[in-house]
């Protein structure tokens, strides 16, 4: 699956979810807490193919997600992603470790998910402040950026990751 999305940084959560309620998007998943676990290989094979391994834990569930080396675009972050769903985490992170990927970076935040359409709608919560994460197809997440006041300067195709550790946040390496 293609993924296609951007970031967009926040100042007002309440001001955005009611833009949010106001433009029609309905609210799929309440705020919720995620923990995300980072894997590579020792020698960070796939950081050097630009590709990343994430286990996601959200609540009870987890989720295994690769993403591929991004697509070249200016204003989106495209890139390849396959993720399905973990039944047990724990054996997943044995799995992983016998197979030779060790965690390198461990973050967290707090996600609400809209959806309009076929546009899917994150509020996220971090370290480094509130961004609403758009997913879809380009024009989608271009009028609809618009219609909550945004302009295309104004669009992160940075990852999170990316971002932590410009803030100087190291993510936690070990087990």
């Amino acid at each position: 699956m293609l993924e296609i999305e951007v970031k967009l940084k926040i100042d007002d959560l309440d001001f955005i979810r009611g833009k949010l309620e106001r433009s029609g998007a309905a609210l799929f998943k309440a705020r919720h807490f995620e923990h995300n676990l980072l894997y590579d290989l020792p020698e960070s094979a796939l950081f050097r193919k630009r590709c990343a391994l994430r286990l996601r834990k959200v609540g009870n569930k987890a989720f295994l997600t690769f993403k591929g080396p991004h697509l070249k675009s200016r204003k989106f972050k495209v890139r390849e992603e396959f993720e399905t769903e973990v039944k047990n985490p724990q054996h997943m992170q044995k799995i992983l470790r016998a197979l030779g990927f060790r965690i390198v970076f461990r973050y967290q935040k707090y996600r609400t998910v809209y959806r309009k359409k076929k546009l899917i709608i994150c509020i996220d919560e971090t370290p480094i402040g509130n961004f609403i994460e758009l997913e879809g197809e380009r024009n989608h997440i271009v009028r609809f950026a618009e219609s909550l006041g945004f302009t295309k300067p104004e669009f992160i195709k940075t990852d999170y990751i990316a971002m932590l550790k410009e803030a100087g946040m190291s993510g936690g390496e070990g087990k």
